[in-house]
C-alpha cells in the first residue's frame, strides 16, 4: 500500500502536470467518499482534495512566489478530515493582486463543485503570506482563519526593504548599481564594485561592518541565526530585486529611517540625509488603483497565526514587526499570534511544527482556545528560547547558541 507521503508526491506531481496541461476531472462529490479533482478556470487551474468522510472543513493554499506547489499539510489535512484546495495561477510573476482573485475563484468553485464548507481557513506561503493578508483585509468574511509562514506579511514593505537594501549596500559601496538596471553584465558588476568594497558575512570589510548594521536593524534586529541566513541571500538580494518589476514599481524609501550601531564611525543623521531615496512609482501603491500593493491596514477580523524563521533574509522578520504595528493601531492585535522558528533560510519550516500551528488555529476558531506566540519586539536569542527559555521552536540547535563563522 503506498504510504500518505507517497500519495501527497503524485498529488504535487499531477498540480505541476496541470499547471502545464490541465484536464477536467469527472470525478463527482456525493456519498462522502474521497474527491480528487482538477480542471481550469480563467486564466489558471485548480486542484481540490476531499477526504472520505469530510468533516467541513477547508484549507485554501497560496503557494508563493514562482511555480505551483501542493498544500505541504496535504497528508495532515486528509488525515484528519479536512479538505484542501490551491490555484495554479494565472502567472509565474509577482502578483499578488491578480492570484488573490485566483483563490477566490478556486474556493468559489469547490462551492459549486462539491459544497459550502463549514469553515475555510487560507493558508499562505511567502507571497501567499501577502494574497492571505490582503484576502483578509479586502474581502472580510470570506475566510474564518489564516495560517502564514515565511510570509510577505506587511505586503509592500517587502518592497520597501528590498529597495532600502540595495540602497544601503550602495552607499556604503559607492558603486551607483542602481543607475544600471538594464545592464546585461549586473552580476559580474556587482562582483567586481560591490563585493570588493563590502566583503561578505563573516568576511566583511569596515565598510560591510557598517552595511551589516544597516542591513540588521532593516531586517529586524539581533535575530538568532541572522547571519546564516543573510549569506544565503546576501548576492541575490543585490541583483534580484529591480525597479522595474511590478514589486518593484511600487517600492518607496521615502518613509524609511535607517538605522547604524554607535561605534563603527558613521554619523545616523548624516548616513539618512545622504543616502539615495526612492519614490514609488506614480499610483503604483495607490490604494485606488491597486488595494493590494497599497499599505496594509492591519484590520482583520478573524485569528491570524504566523511562522516565521528569524535568519529569513528573503521575506525578513522585520515584517512581521510592522504588520504587528499595524494590528495595534487598528485595534486589532488580539487577533494576531506570530511564532519566531529559530532558523537561517526561507521557508524550511518543520512540517510538525506547521501541522501544530495548524491544529492550534483550529482550535482557536472553533473553540476560542487562542495558541501562545513570542514576542516579535524582542529579537535576541535570550527571549526566543535559545538559552532554555519557552520558544516555538522545539529543538535548540548549536547554531542557536555558538558561533558559526
Amino acid at each position: 500500500m503506498m504510504s500518505t507521503s507517497g500519495r501527497l508526491a503524485l498529488v504535487a506531481a499531477a498540480f505541476f502536470v496541470l499547471a502545464i496541461d490541465p484536464v477536467l476531472s469527472t470525478a463527482r462529490a456525493g456519498d462522502g467518499g474521497p474527491v480528487s479533482r482538477r480542471g481550469t478556470y480563467a486564466g489558471g487551474s485548480y486542484l481540490i482534495e476531499v477526504p472520505a468522510g469530510w468533516n467541513g472543513g477547508l484549507v485554501i493554499f497560496a503557494h508563493g512566489y514562482g511555480e505551483a506547489s501542493a498544500s505541504p499539510l496535504g497528508s495532515h489535512l486528509a488525515a484528519n478530515g479536512y479538505a484542501w484546495a490551491a490555484s495554479s495561477y494565472r502567472s509565474g510573476d509577482y502578483r499578488p493582486d491578480w492570484f488573490l482573485e485566483d483563490t477566490l475563484q478556486v474556493r468559489d468553485r469547490f462551492i459549486r463543485e462539491i459544497r459550502r464548507p463549514r469553515w475555510t481557513i487560507i493558508h499562505g506561503q511567502s507571497m501567499g503570506g501577502h494574497i492571505a493578508i490582503s484576502s483578509l483585509e479586502l474581502h472580510p468574511g470570506v475566510y474564518q482563519g489564516a495560517l502564514i509562514e515565511c510570509g510577505v506579511t506587511d505586503g509592500v514593505t517587502v518592497a520597501d526593504l528590498g529597495l532600502a537594501y540595495q540602497a544601503a549596500a550602495e552607499y556604503f559601496a559607492g558603486a551607483p548599481l542602481l543607475d544600471d538596471t538594464a545592464r546585461p553584465d549586473l552580476a559580474a558588476w556587482v562582483s567586481e564594485l560591490w563585493l570588493p568594497a563590502l566583503g561578505e558575512p563573516g568576511r566583511y570589510t569596515v565598510q560591510g561592518e557598517r552595511f551589516d548594521s544597516v542591513v540588521k536593524h532593516l531586517f529586524g534586529g539581533d535575530l538568532p541565526l541572522r547571519l546564516q541566513g543573510l549569506r544565503q541571500r546576501y548576492f541575490p538580494n543585490m541583483i534580484l530585486f529591480r525597479r522595474t518589476q511590478t514589486l518593484g514599481r511600487a517600492g518607496s524609501t521615502l518613509h524609511v529611517r535607517y538605522r547604524i550601531d554607535p561605534g563603527l564611525g558613521v554619523d545616523e543623521d548624516k548616513l539618512n540625509r545622504r543616502i539615495r531615496r526612492f519614490a514609488p512609482a506614480a499610483g503604483a501603491r495607490s490604494r485606488e488603483t491597486n488595494s493590494v500593493f497599497a499599505e496594509p491596514t492591519g484590520h482583520i477580523t478573524v485569528p491570524v497565526l504566523t511562522l516565521h524563521e528569524t535568519g529569513d533574509a528573503r521575506a525578513p522578520f522585520s515584517l512581521e514587526q510592522s504588520y504587528r504595528r499595524r494590528t495595534l493601531t487598528a485595534g486589532t492585535s488580539h487577533l494576531l499570534v506570530q511564532r519566531a522558528i529559530r532558523w537561517p533560510g526561507h521557508c524550511a519550516i518543520d512540517g510538525d511544527v506547521r501541522e501544530r500551528a495548524f491544529d492550534d488555529l483550529v482550535a482557536w476558531i472553533e473553540r476560542g482556545v487562542k495558541p501562545d506566540g513570542d514576542t516579535c519586539w524582542q529579537p535576541t536569542c535570550r527571549s526566543w528560547g535559545c538559552d532554555g527559555h519557552r520558544s516555538s521552536t522545539p529543538t535548540i540547535r548549536r547554531d542557536d547558541v555558538e558561533p558559526w563563522i
